[in-house]
């Protein structure tokens, strides 16, 4: 690959054997295929302190014997943070973020088809003073196009070296690694941090900087690649468009049963296996009942659902490296704008599938704060992933697993519908806030639209791999908890002698479960039921594990596996349909009320929210079962 260096004065500082290296760069620019790139498997996830925001760092060992720690911070277009994510980019750039050392060298990553808007951040940067080099990423796309970068004059204007890079192909790794070596030694220290907040004025005079050297500097192709722009006519038509995006949706939640059916099944039938053994080699008793009832029937019971999850994440992790995320928020802009919801609400809402906690974090991009309260009202009806366990049992147990039309999976089809169910309600439940507590006009959406390019299929699976990681972990710190404690509730006290009923019955989660049933009973919920539900404010997928321990406490057949086929056993037709749509507006976790209270910085909102999801769920369940049961599915 093709470089392009400035001379650099040596300083009397001796280079440190350690060194530590941010990338910085706008949102799709390959900055996290770069990271994957440079670190491989020598990274670690978490997130920093006192936010939600994601940590990514890694190591690389250099020929010289040097070690360099990759910090891959969030993307960002400026140093002027207006959202969590560039808050921590602007912080760790400057050296203010509390108990991390600053960066010794910065690499900006740059999309080498799209310089216009990374120049003004470059110029930022390097005000901050710190030793830096350009990435040019995607340059074998930008020749592709017919692009023609002066590679001496843009270094020369931006005063700093450039190796040019295709990350997913680790084309430029080692230029890269060799250049930032090469400032280290060269103890290039930089000079005096000189960057402020920029004023109006400044941020013109910015724009027309960065526009000149892109003149200089850049030419486009004689014959212009016209095939992002074909495709975009396609896939941006307010027709086609909309067609596309809803047959990929759809697509994808019939893969999440088809798919996954056989991995969650071997699941199934793994825990199961597990428990008989354990029960076949322990005498009755307390432990027993812990590890088959408690750990293995609880946990289990979520754990068998981690297929479904993975298979929802491949496809979300597809489009965004493809580029096609960002047409979508194009497209649902129209959508949204006519439901009183900002454009730039696609993306919290969009994040909200996995969990509405970043979701609700990432609503910090909007300026207007009535347009911000209502995303963060509404977030938590998007379907997240905590949903899919309850959603993937109650369909296992009481939808027959039959195609439609000779080929459509009828599971798929119901599963696709509860989440359509999600966005309708959160497009309603917007509609009707703008339209009586929040009148005005909805802001324009302004989106920069990425290059079209493959997924490198490693970065794939590397993503995939985090996200079951999280989701286990989760099991782990937070699932396991609540049914140790949901053991202990349905174990104790004893059943007394002579007793005719099942042990459960006389525990103190049976005594609670009676005594707030006939408050779920309009709605056909049993006390099992209602016993599920309280654990399940912790996180709503654990709900599922405590159907597993209530049910297998008092079933001796109970397993993981046959959890399903329990159900379809206990409840009716009518009450499982009733519990699915109790769960498309289920009052969220505690960590998301949580998260509304910070955000917010009221205890009102949380409060609404609360409120506003508990009516809600209760009545769709209240019309859904009873209009079940007097259809005859009672």
């Amino acid at each position: 690959m093709t470089d392009a260096t400035l001379p650099t004065a040596p300083l009397s500082s001796a280079p440190s054997s350690n060194a530590r290296i941010a990338l910085v760069g706008n949102p799709n620019s390959g900055k996290t295929a770069l990271f994957n790139a440079l670190t491989g498997s020598r990274q670690k996830v978490a997130n920093y302190a006192g936010v939600t925001v994601e940590r990514k760092e890694g190591q690389v060992a250099t020929s010289s014997g040097r070690t360099l720690s990759i910090l891959d911070l969030p993307g960002t277009y400026s140093l002027r943070a207006r959202s969590p994510d560039e808050v921590v980019t602007r912080d760790a750039v400057l050296g203010k973020l509390a108990g991390e050392a600053p960066p010794d060298v910065l690499i900006c990553v740059a999309d080498a088809t799209n310089l216009r808007l990374v120049l003004r951040l470059i110029l930022e940067l390097k005000a901050v003073g710190r030793p830096m080099v350009l990435a040019l990423n995607m340059y074998d796309i930008a020749q592709r196009q017919g692009l023609r970068i002066d590679l001496e004059g843009l270094a020369r204007d931006i005063g700093c070296p450039i190796v040019t890079t295709v990350a997913t192909r680790k084309r430029g790794i080692e230029d890269l690694v060799a250049q930032v070596e090469a400032l280290i030694a060269a103890g290039a220290l930089g000079a005096e941090n000189t960057w402020h907040e920029p004023d109006a004025g400044q941020i013109r005079g910015a724009h027309r900087e960065a526009q000149r050297i892109l003149k200089a500097n850049v030419q486009a192709a004689d014959r212009p690649d016209t095939f992002t722009g074909k495709v975009d006519g396609v896939l941006l038509h307010p027709v086609s468009g909309l067609a596309i995006l809803f047959t990929l949706l759809f697509v994808m939640f019939q893969a999440v049963f088809t798919w996954s059916k056989a991995a969650g099944d071997l699941l199934g039938e793994g825990f199961s296996a597990t428990g008989a053994f354990i029960a076949a080699h322990l005498p009755p008793g307390l432990l027993t009942s812990f590890l088959t009832d408690g750990l293995i029937s609880g946990v289990g019971s979520v754990l068998v659902f981690l297929p479904q999850i993975l298979v929802l994440f491949f496809f979300i992790i597809l489009l965004e490296d493809f580029g096609y995320m960002a047409r979508a928020a194009f497209l649902m802009d129209r959508i949204m704008g006519g439901a009183g919801l900002h454009g730039r609400a696609f993306i919290p809402l969009l994040s909200s599938f996995a969990c509405a906690i970043p979701g609700i974090m990432s609503t910090r991009v909007i300026d207007n704060k009535r347009d911000r309260l209502t995303t963060i009202m509404v977030a938590p009806l998007m379907t997240c992933s905590a949903r899919i366990p309850v959603y993937t049992l109650i369909i296992s147990a009481f939808i027959p697993n039959v195609k439609v039309a000779g080929v459509l999976s009828l599971p798929g089809l119901v599963m696709f519908g509860l989440y359509a169910a999600g966005i309708v309600s959160a497009l309603g439940v917007s509609f009707i806030t703008r339209r009586l507590f929040w009148r005005g006009a909805v802001e324009p959406f302004l989106m920069e639209l990425p290059t079209y390019k493959l997924p490198d299929l490693v970065n794939v699976l590397r993503s995939l791999y985090l996200r079951g990681k999280i989701f286990i972990t989760r099991a782990g710190t937070i699932i396991l908890p609540m049914m140790i404690l949901v053991w202990f509730l349905s174990s104790f006290p004893g059943a007394p002698a002579g007793a005719s009923d099942p042990a459960i019955n006389y525990s103190l989660a049976g005594r609670i479960g009676h005594l707030l049933q006939p408050i779920l009973a309009p709605i056909g919920f049993n006390w099992q039921m209602t016993v599920a539900l309280i654990p399940g404010f912790a996180a709503r997928e654990v709900a599922v594990a405590a159907l597993g321990t209530v049910y297998a406490i008092g079933n001796a057949d109970a397993s993981p596996g046959a959890l399903a086929t329990t159900l379809s056993h206990h409840w009716s037709i009518a009450t499982g349909l009733a519990f699915l749509a109790w769960y498309v507006f289920a009052p969220q976790c505690a960590s998301t009320i949580g998260v509304v209270k910070r955000e917010t910085n009221s205890w009102l909102w949380p409060a609404v929210m609360l409120v506003y999801m508990t009516g809600l769920a209760y009545l769709a369940a209240f019309i859904v079962y009873q209009t079940a049961k007097a259809s005859g599915l009672g």
